[in-house]
């Protein structure tokens, strides 16, 4: 039997969207973020997938410096900006 219409849709929806990790190159160190300054802010460009050479801010927990590859296990969302100047933590 053919499938309907509708499940057609949703599966191209799936495969445009799909949740398959992407390594990221990390391109600048925007600053610690969390309550306790447990998360470092990063500007990270895709290096592969849908989103190839998208530039995305993230937050990532554990170390991390310039031209490390992360792996994002989704490129859609962004992280929020960090309102304040303040920063916890050692980092300059």
């Amino acid at each position: 039997m053919a499938k309907p219409p509708q499940n057609q849709q949703k599966e191209e929806k799936r495969e445009k969207f799909s949740r398959e990790p992407s390594p990221a190159n990390v391109d600048e160190i925007l600053g610690r973020t969390g309550f306790r300054g447990e998360l470092t802010q990063v500007k990270a460009t895709v290096i592969e997938g849908n989103e190839k050479g998208k530039s995305i801010r993230r937050n990532v927990k554990g170390p991390v410096r310039v031209n490390d590859v992360i792996i994002l296990r989704e490129t859609q969302i962004e992280a929020r900006r960090i309102r304040t100047k303040i920063m916890k933590g050692a980092f300059t």
